[in-house]
């Protein structure tokens, strides 16, 4: 049995406003990664199954390496379809707000989800959750939104509804959000979850060859690039870097979701504790960190990178030039040097 951690009067509350809900919009943050895909179309598979009418409108497009995840066809991109989407938000009388902690996460769409007079419920798992909805289920301390999901289900007594394609959705989320749990992964009750959701028909190999091993070929060669040409390595900081500039994105046809591991990768030389990865984008630098061990990364994207996250996955966003990105990157490594 699963250890029971959310709040029994907030799920009792979410319980009365999902049961009184008619139209329900799912939404998560710009860029959707599994954990987000996986999160809104599992709930919104379940809820669909209810009876209540819903649609998962994503900031921007989702990767198409994500497409094997169920719903994802059915998926309204606000970037791709503004007027549906503002539609849609407009006419809902329910917004669940799934793996994100801040409207600023949401890009355009955030004034129309603000203004919205649906009820608001937040469920994440990020740091510092904003106030902005009238129900928030926040829990830092899960490895994935995805996970939380499932907790949501179990205790809410809906796990009857869990299906296949649910599961699937499910468990991308937690595989993805922990690199197929290589890291926040050490609670056995995800494992306990893991097997339940193969009892109900995830084949997790077929997953992870999908989510994690399948490639195109521009994106062989543009994380062949990053790793040979752009990886810098800072010895007596045991940190790596990598920079890819819009110039290095367009050589190599850059697709949403192709840089999606290559913060990661650096943790595979022995020396390497903390890895960070700057990927350009209009108007700000995407940054993201990854560690091992009691390395804290979540501390240095908050204190520099407006962001936050996890102890050893965290992210953020640089608002200036790539320069001053870099700049910023190496005051950091020269603070870092003063307190050791």
């Amino acid at each position: 049995m699963l250890e029971q951690v959310l709040d029994s009067n907030k799920l009792k509350e979410l319980k009365s406003i999902l049961e009184e809900s008619k139209s329900v919009v799912l939404t998560c943050h710009m860029s959707p990664d599994g954990d987000a895909v996986g999160s809104t179309n599992a709930f919104g598979l379940l809820l669909r199954s209810m009876g209540k009418q819903t649609a998962v409108i994503t900031p921007d497009q989702a990767p198409y390496d994500l497409a094997f995840v169920p719903g994802f066809n059915e998926m309204t991109a606000y970037t791709r379809n503004p007027i549906k989407a503002e539609r849609l938000i407009s006419s809902a009388d329910l917004i669940l707000c799934l793996d994100y902690n801040g409207l600023k996460r949401v890009a355009q769409m955030a004034p129309f989800i603000r203004q919205s007079n649906a009820r608001k419920v937040l469920i994440d798992h990020h740091l510092h959750p904003e106030d902005f909805a009238d129900l928030v289920i926040s829990q830092p301390e899960q490895t994935s939104t995805c996970e939380l999901v499932y907790r949501v289900f179990d205790q809410l007594g809906y796990m009857d509804l869990v299906d296949t394609p649910i599961a699937e959705c499910l468990y991308t989320g937690m595989m993805t959000d922990t690199g197929n749990f290589s890291y926040n992964s050490n609670h056995p009750d995800i494992y306990l979850m893991v097997a339940e959701l193969v009892r109900r028909g995830v084949n997790k190999d077929r997953i992870y060859k999908l989510a994690c091993n399948t490639s195109s070929e521009s994106r062989m060669r543009l994380i062949g690039y990053a790793i040979a040409e752009k990886m810098e390595l800072y010895p007596e900081h045991k940190a790596s870097f990598i920079v890819l500039t819009r110039d290095d994105l367009d050589r190599f046809n850059y697709q949403s979701g192709d840089t999606e591991t290559l913060a990661n990768m650096p943790l595979a030389i022995p020396e390497v504790v903390w890895s960070t990865f700057f990927r350009q984008e209009n108007g700000y630098v995407k940054v993201s960190m990854r560690s091992e061990g009691n390395f804290a990364v979540n501390t240095f994207c908050s204190r520099y990178f407006n962001g936050g996250g996890h102890l050893n996955a965290a992210g953020g966003e640089f608002r200036g030039s790539m320069e001053e990105a870099i700049a910023t990157y190496h005051q950091l490594l020269n603070d870092l040097s003063k307190l050791q």
